[in-house]
């Protein structure tokens, strides 16, 4: 296990609450967003402002964060490629575990643990932006996306067409059509 940082942004103290069961903190901050917050074709830039508003909750296993981040995004369409700026807003909640409180049993699940007194927020931040965000990403619910044969995007001219291919077992016949005009 490393040792946190507690100047890294997205690294609260919690010693505030004084693991009295039943306190409680309220925080509100903006934070840079951590490289690659998104998928491959939608994501929250690095480095963009990421709003928080927290609750910590000392509870007798540990301290419950309960939370909700908004980020602006931005990406492309899956279908077109045309670039795609939009908002995400998600609410996350996770329990951390007081060290005395862990069992054996902890270190093979994903539970969330406090390191000296520490929370890390980044896991469960990730976890709800992309799971928050569509599969494929589009400028437009009804994107027509891109011509297969020329890449002409098809919102732009939507009466685009080409003709007829030609079966290439007739290729020949249609060389000496062209030959006797």
């Amino acid at each position: 296990m490393t040792s946190l940082d507690p100047r890294a942004p997205l690294v609260l103290d919690t010693r505030e609450l004084g693991r009295r069961p039943g306190s409680q903190r309220e925080v509100t901050l903006t934070v840079p967003a951590p490289a690659d917050l998104g998928i491959e074709v939608l994501l929250v830039p690095e480095g963009a402002p990421v709003e928080l508003d927290l609750r910590l909750e000392a509870v007798m296993e540990g301290v419950l964060v309960t939370g909700t981040a908004r980020a602006g995004l931005e990406g492309e369409c899956a279908r077109c490629l045309e670039p795609i700026t939009d908002d995400v807003e998600v609410t996350f909640q996770e329990l951390y575990v007081y060290p005395e409180h862990q069992t054996p049993h902890d270190e093979d699940d994903d539970v969330s643990r406090l390191q000296d007194d520490l929370v890390d927020l980044e896991p469960q931040l990730r976890d709800a932006v992309v799971l928050a965000l569509p599969f494929q990403p589009l400028c437009e619910e009804d994107c027509p996306g891109l011509c297969t044969e020329c890449g002409a995007r098809l919102a732009d001219d939507p009466d685009h067409t080409h003709e007829a291919p030609i079966d290439p077992r007739w290729a020949g016949l249609t060389a000496l059509k062209n030959d006797d005009e």
